[in-house]
């Protein structure tokens, strides 16, 4: 019998995720709290055995600018606008390894038990941007499975396009290169992406965190669909947003509105995708964890009265793989 699904993924890329966005004008104390509270996020998960997806830019894997430059690919993103190169903007600022390697951390998450490591691209890619190619994509995910291969022995099967920018021709290169599980956007038009951000979707994303504004955020097994020659694509469900000061209402709404999706898919027997980037905990780390732990300690009691299970993308997948066979086994 089916039983319903918390699937976790989480998009671990410090500087490299928001560079074009923020420039050099960032808090150091950002981020040297999100190196703090990752290895209590670890914890937690481990406590109440929670598989998650740690989809990691590529970058982060090194210990320095040498290594960084010996496993980038040869053939650059030629984005037409080169602010939205991580090179570009390492060559005109410099690397700091701070906010740019994180080698310790993520040993710390393959350590951990139930913890799978997936991929953010190596270069924080973005495929729907103008300039860039497909061999230059597939370049830059090889770049990803070979550091993650040689220093720490994973092979990465889970992919999460950075900025949930999902270039449908480029699904085939994913497959090829090794990844067989792709996280989806949520169904809703809003959540649609194209390549300059819609200041109109922006605002529905925002105000679907406290109200309805689309269908149901759940989806069943059945519903996902793949090809053969297409990496499964796992629909995303919510993203978790950060714990905001001075507004007690707000961060309310916002969280019960994911405990109560939560609980409908468990009922449902649906699957509940919640994903989040670790270093949103960065400046309200002790706020944001007890939010963690009253979503976890949700999950433990669906997972006692209604069977809720935690798959990692890279589960999940198999789980569809699985049917999928079960389904042409049984119409043959």
């Amino acid at each position: 019998m089916q039983t319903g699904v918390l699937t976790i993924s989480l998009d671990f890329e410090l500087l490299w995720g928001i560079f074009d966005k923020i420039g050099t004008r960032y808090n150091p104390e950002y981020f040297a709290n999100t190196r703090k509270v990752i290895p209590r996020m670890l914890e937690l998960f481990a406590q109440n055995q929670i598989q998650v997806t740690w989809a990691t830019v590529g970058m982060l894997f090194a210990e320095n600018e040498e290594e960084w430059k010996y496993y980038s690919p040869d053939f650059l993103p030629s984005y037409r606008e080169k602010k939205y190169s991580a090179y570009e903007w390492a060559r005109q600022h410099g690397i700091r390894p701070e906010v740019h390697f994180a080698p310790e951390l993520i040993r710390e998450i393959i350590q951990t038990p139930h913890q799978e490591l997936g991929s953010h691209s190596y270069a924080h890619y973005y495929t729907l941007m103008r300039g860039q190619s497909p061999e230059q994509f597939r370049q830059d995910i090889q770049a990803s499975q070979k550091i993650a291969m040689e220093k720490f022995g994973a092979r990465l099967k889970s992919l999460v396009f950075p900025r949930n920018h999902i270039n449908e021709l480029y699904l085939g290169i994913c497959l090829e290169e090794g990844f067989e599980y792709v996280r989806g956007n949520p169904k809703n038009w809003f959540w649609q992406e194209t390549q300059h951000e819609d200041q109109s979707k922006k605002w529905f994303r925002s105000a679907d965190c406290f109200f309805p504004m689309g269908k149901r955020t759940s989806y069943s097994l059945e519903e996902i669909n793949f090809l053969s020659k297409e990496p499964v694509i796992l629909p995303a469900s919510r993203i978790l947003r950060p714990y905001t000061n001075g507004n007690s209402l707000f961060n309310k709404v916002r969280l019960s509105r994911v405990l109560g999706e939560m609980e409908k898919a468990a009922k449902l027997r649906e699957i509940y995708h919640l994903w989040w980037h670790p270093h949103n905990f960065g400046n309200n780390p002790e706020a944001c964890l007890i939010e963690l732990k009253k979503i976890l300690k949700l999950f433990k009691k669906l997972q006692e009265h209604h069977g809720m299970e935690s798959l990692s993308m890279g589960n999940l997948g198999n789980r569809v793989k699985a049917k999928q066979v079960k389904n042409q086994f049984q119409i043959q």
